[in-house]
């Protein structure tokens, strides 16, 4: 398989894509951005709490 027949392919398959409207994608980004700070609050909190609690145990 050369790399013409391969690209020919690509652009056929590419246009089987159900594509997202300019909507879903804006809404789709900001739910990716809300629960990644989510995460990312919710892991800087446990990391905050268990080094809090291992230096606790380490100064007994």
């Amino acid at each position: 398989m050369g790399l013409i027949e391969y690209i020919k392919d690509t652009k056929g398959e590419m246009k089987h894509v159900s594509w997202p409207t300019k909507k879903q994608a804006i809404s789709y980004t900001m739910l990716v951005i809300l629960i990644s700070v989510l995460v990312a609050f919710f892991l800087g909190l446990a990391d905050f709490s268990f080094s809090k609690l291992l230096g606790s145990i380490i100064t007994l």
